[in-house]
């Protein structure tokens, strides 16, 4: 069984008015990044699209689950190499 092929995604027009100074920031922001302004004004506008509904993202567990991560999350570190590697590395200002 093969798949259909896929159509191109459609683009839409988004319109914005915008003020001089704000615009001149993104496309200095913009050319920074070596990103055109509509490339740069949409990723970040999508990165605060996903980042404003995972924020408002409710996750639901059974009381079993919820206990069990409680349980993780109080229980003291288990020792391995790489933590008691890093506990006794020297510090910075030694």
């Amino acid at each position: 069984m093969s798949l259909p092929p896929r159509q191109p995604a459609r683009r839409e027009a988004l319109n914005i008015r915008i003020q001089p100074q704000v615009r001149a920031l993104i496309d200095r922001a913009a050319r920074l990044t070596g990103k055109n302004r509509t490339d740069f004004v949409l990723d970040a506008a999508r990165r605060a699209a996903e980042d404003t509904l995972l924020d408002r993202t409710l996750l639901t567990v059974s009381a079993k689950a919820y206990r069990q991560f409680l349980a993780r999350l109080d229980a003291p570190p288990r020792p391995n190499k790489r933590l008691l590697k890093s506990m006794h590395a020297p510090t910075l200002w030694e």
